[in-house]
């Protein structure tokens, strides 16, 4: 896989996730709480890593910066 994400969307993705799991920790309690934490740690790893499965399933991407296969 080639990174697929661009750097808005990567930034977005990364406070986004650090939210969620602040949420979860203060605000949340028992199922909820688990879901939070699981949404926002899988927005902080693929804004880390700037590979989303899920575009690469629907063939979309926000990187600017295409890699050229040859």
């Amino acid at each position: 896989m080639h990174i697929n994400e661009g750097g808005v969307d990567r930034i977005l993705r990364l406070m986004v996730g650090v939210a969620l799991l602040a949420v979860a920790y203060f605000y949340l309690d028992g199922t909820w709480a688990w879901v939070a934490s699981i949404v926002g740690a899988v927005a902080i790893l693929t804004g880390a890593v700037g590979i989303c499965p899920a575009y690469a399933l629907i063939g979309f991407d926000t990187c600017p910066f295409k890699r050229h296969t040859h």
